[in-house]
């Protein structure tokens, strides 16, 4: 404990760190709420990053700041009052006002002000998820006149031209044997890889942009004031240039999937409507006065690309021999991707219901 203190000590903090203690089950990186001794000096929250991960720590920092003080100005132009508690403040070292993170040799570290009487919430539910969709939506909107140029915190993260050379790779070394054993599963995916590589072709001719999207949009990655109203969005290190179609799609594949991404009940994997309309209501209700024509007419597209997607991670990595994602059994991977498959099936089934009710929404929305 004596180490974080050490490191504490380095930034420019409002009051006398007094305790330091781990803060919630974050899978990435480790995280601690520093308490002041001070009554009227603030919390923060001090973090190592997994430079493991986030490779290019500099970026990730730039990234952040970047996003943060735009967020800030753009609620101060409008009059807001607790900005502190509308986007995440992140504190300088002392002897570089301009650096917001740490390297102790080994680990890198930050920190920012905890935000006091702020929850989040894992609750998945058409209430929840209709203010994720504002939430995010809004995310992108408010970001959309950022002047500076963002790094690719993970390189190729959401391409899925990407990934399917990584299967192909896998497919060519076939290095733990197991891909006679999964052809069938193999052609299931190669045969849809034209149709779900089309993103980047279209960004490639210029007519589908990038923008600044968050790129893990969950409903535990907004904070929520005591009443249940939406505080801000955290969790910032995955924010970088994607198509809108990383916040839009991500967010379905795990909260419109009835059971969990790795069960091996498919007969109960359905795609939950309520779940999409909800999520795309709040979205559409701010987004609109950004996305282009075509973005909206591949939204459908954005809901199908993701299972895909985590399918063809999940099959990479089991014809591998398991090296990337944690398993705890033989078949784990493979359970994962049928999983994945069934969820993208129910949904190619529901692409015209997708479609009329988007078509409604934004007609709803032009007449108002």
């Amino acid at each position: 404990m004596e180490k974080l203190f050490n490191i504490a000590s380095r930034f420019a903090l409002d009051g006398t760190p007094s305790t330091i203690k781990p803060l919630g089950n974050g899978l990435i990186n480790d995280t601690y709420l520093l308490r002041t001794a001070e009554n009227d000096s603030p919390d923060y929250v001090l973090q190592r990053i997994n430079h493991n991960i986030f490779t290019d720590v500099d970026g990730l920092q730039r990234n952040i700041m970047a996003v943060t003080s735009h967020l800030r100005s753009r609620l101060e132009a409008r009059g807001v009052k607790d900005v502190g508690r509308r986007v995440l403040t992140f504190m300088t070292l002392k002897e570089d006002p301009g650096k917001t993170y740490f390297f102790d040799g080994e680990s890198y570290w930050r920190i920012s002000m905890f935000i006091p009487d702020a929850f989040t919430f894992d609750t998945v539910d058409p209430h929840y998820s209709e203010m994720a969709g504002r939430a995010f939506g809004n995310f992108q909107s408010e970001l959309v006149d950022l002047p500076e140029t963002l790094t690719e915190t993970i390189p190729d993260f959401h391409n899925m031209e990407f990934r399917l050379r990584q299967l192909n790779e896998a497919i060519e070394s076939d290095a733990a044997g197991r891909l006679e054993s999964v052809r069938p599963i193999v052609d299931d995916l190669l045969r849809r890889a034209e149709e779900m590589t089309a993103a980047e072709r279209l960004h490639r001719e210029g007519r589908l942009p990038k923008r600044v999207c968050h790129c893990d949009t969950k409903v535990n990655n907004m904070m929520f004031d005591a009443d249940g109203n939406v505080l801000c969005v955290i969790d910032l290190d995955t924010v970088m240039p994607s198509f809108i179609f990383s916040d839009f799609g991500d967010f379905l594949r795990t909260a419109a999937n009835t059971v969990a991404e790795d069960s091996p009940e498919l007969d109960k994997i359905e795609f939950r409507m309520d779940i999409f309309k909800a999520f795309t209501r709040g979205y559409l209700d701010v987004a609109l006065t950004f996305l282009t024509p075509l973005e909206t007419e591949m939204l459908p597209y954005a809901t199908a690309l993701f299972p895909y997607m985590q399918a063809v991670r999940f099959l990479t990595d089991y014809i591998n021999g398991d090296t990337y994602y944690k398993t705890t059994y033989a078949d784990h991977n493979l359970v994962r991707t049928r999983n994945q498959i069934r969820l993208l099936e129910k949904i190619e089934a529901a692409t015209p219901e997708m479609r009329s009710f988007i078509a409604e929404r934004i007609s709803q929305k032009t007449e108002q």
